[in-house]
């Protein structure tokens, strides 16, 4: 039982074995070969560097190897001197050698200190930020039944209120109240990004994608248009998809007078997909550019409640774009419109199933 265990220690440290059994050898090389000078002497303190590299002794072993090393070597040495074999300066490289070995274990040593830090940081971060993620969900889902409820009965009473006043006081908690549940819904959307269910991705025609938006906002009073329009396929979540490009095409209406433009499109750029929303309003001036897909973030704070929404739409925008494995940009001057791109990548052949058979965009419009 006792040589079992022996054994199973030695298979453990096998690298220590072989370094010291190469010590050894090259140890009897600087005792019997004594015209080859120092080159053992130097080759394991190289070794002894190498080592420790992959072992990471504890510190005090650590000094008790350095302390044997540096006694063997500096006796050879020493002896080597004595019998005019070597040089008296060549006693000076021992503890050199042996403080500079010393000094790399004190910065390694000082920089796993460092990245142990970093990652106790890294890991109360992550504990904080799903603590956050879970604040965000049972807040959102505690809120929603109240808000549900106080939100029917504001409905019943403006429509049963005989005074006008009332019923206007009415329609404001109403109001009020469709704010608060957008809200909630938003916040909830965003913490459940990095969920492993929040997407499901199916293939997507991107020119009837684009027809089916432009179906759903022609009403609103704009000058509305289909710019590029490229007929592939994009394997993307439809629903997570739709609510970005509804949310930069609500940004686009809220930013652009009823006078004004706006443009839907779809473009191949190499293997990737951008779907694009170009519109004539405000812009945005340059320093505000960099921050407008954060969150809460709203370029103008004097607009009205209505209009100006919670400063989540674009940040919603950039995570759904991102858990696409995609990106979201822009492009804009004040007075001169903007350009916003969803980037998606492009499937890969194997991953589209035969197209189905349906009229394309021009043959749809000839139909109708």
């Amino acid at each position: 039982m006792r040589a079992h265990r022996v054994l199973r220690q030695a298979r453990a440290s096998w690298v220590d074995v072989a370094w010291v059994a190469f010590v050894i050898l090259n140890l009897v090389l600087m005792r019997l070969i004594p015209e080859w000078q120092t080159i053992p002497f130097l080759i394991i303190w190289v070794s002894l560097t190498a080592v420790y590299g992959f072992r990471l002794w504890r510190l005090g072993s650590t000094l008790i190897m350095v302390v044997t090393v540096t006694l063997i070597t500096g006796g050879l040495i020493g002896w080597q001197v004595l019998r005019g074999y070597q040089d008296v300066d060549y006693l000076a490289e021992v503890p050199l050698l042996a403080i500079m070995f010393v000094v790399m274990v004190w910065h390694s040593r000082r920089r796993l200190a460092a990245l142990e830090e970093m990652r106790r940081t890294h890991d109360r971060n992550m504990i904080l930020l799903a603590q956050q993620r879970q604040f965000l969900q049972d807040a959102s889902h505690e809120l929603g039944t109240p808000i549900t409820i106080a939100l029917g009965h504001a409905e019943l009473i403006e429509r049963a209120a005989a005074d006008r006043a009332i019923a206007k006081d009415a329609r404001v908690a109403v109001d009020e109240l469709l704010r608060m549940r957008r809200l909630t819904s938003q916040m909830l959307l965003l913490a459940s990004t990095d969920a492993p269910d929040f997407l499901h991705p199916v293939p997507l025609d991107v020119d009837e994608f684009l027809v089916d938006a432009l179906a759903r906002w022609s009403h609103v009073p704009r000058r509305w248009s289909v710019g590029e329009l490229a007929q592939t396929r994009v394997v993307a979540d439809a629903d997570r998809l739709t609510l970005a490009f509804d949310a930069l095409i609500e940004n686009a209406v809220n930013h652009t007078g009823e006078d004004g433009s706006i443009e839907l499109g779809a473009r191949l750029d190499g293997e990737d997909i951008v779907l694009t929303v170009r519109d004539t309003g405000d812009g945005i001036p340059p320093a505000e550019a960099e921050r407008v897909f954060d969150r809460f973030t709203r370029v103008d704070s004097g607009r009205n409640r209505s209009a100006g929404g919670f400063g989540l739409g674009l940040a919603i925008v950039k995570a759904i774009a991102e858990a696409h494995g995609g990106s979201v940009r822009v492009e804009s001057a004040v007075g001169a419109g903007s350009l916003f791109e969803v980037r998606l990548p492009g499937p890969a052949p194997a991953a589209l199933p035969a197209a189905r058979t349906r009229p394309r965009v021009g043959e749809r419009a000839a139909q109708r």
